[in-house]
């Protein structure tokens, strides 16, 4: 892997010259396009345990290569009093130049977001006009299981027939008494 031991080259020699600690978190072997990763997990535990002060990363695709979940990374390290260094693109979010540069993005992935879900609305109202129905199908529960719970509460009666008490299709099944 002489393009991983060429960007860790670069990483080692940028702390260095500023004089961290470092920590290394490095996923061999595993698909950046992941949410889940081994290493990326820890250094999410490890951020949230405050210990580090500065994220450094060679490009901003190692990080993660979904913009949504880079997004959401980006917008919790500041939470957590973190800074983020990305040797590719320039940006280092303790300058106001970087800060500027991630509010961009940010602001890109909540357009992005808000698109998706404007896609999705009209989707559903198409879906709706043309007659189809949403949502999971009822199912009916046989009379013998009907008959064990009659007489009982909504909640117990789901917990026992093993169906959601508010069915998300806003509809009980068929055959069940109100």
């Amino acid at each position: 892997m002489p393009l991983l031991e060429n960007q860790l080259t670069e990483l080692r020699s940028y702390v260095e010259r500023r004089g961290w600690t470092p920590v290394e978190y490095v996923d061999r072997g595993v698909s950046g396009a992941k949410d889940r990763r081994p290493a990326l997990d820890e250094l999410h535990k490890a951020a949230r345990r405050r210990r580090y002060d500065v994220l450094v990363c060679w490009r901003l695709d190692r990080l993660g290569r979904n913009l949504r979940h880079l997004i959401l990374l980006l917008d919790e390290l500041p939470a957590l009093g973190i800074a983020f260094v990305t040797l590719g693109e320039g940006i280092d979010t303790g300058t106001p130049a970087g800060r500027l540069q991630r509010h961009i993005l940010s602001a890109i992935a909540e357009f992005e977001r808000s698109r998706i879900q404007e896609r999705v609305v009209a989707g559903l109202a198409r879906a709706r006009a043309q007659g189809k129905r949403l949502g999971r199908r009822g199912r009916d529960v046989p009379d013998e299981q009907l008959a064990a719970v009659r007489g009982l509460p909504v909640r117990e009666t789901a917990r026992r027939l093993g169906i959601p008490r508010r069915p998300s299709s806003g509809r009980w099944p068929e055959n069940l008494p109100n």
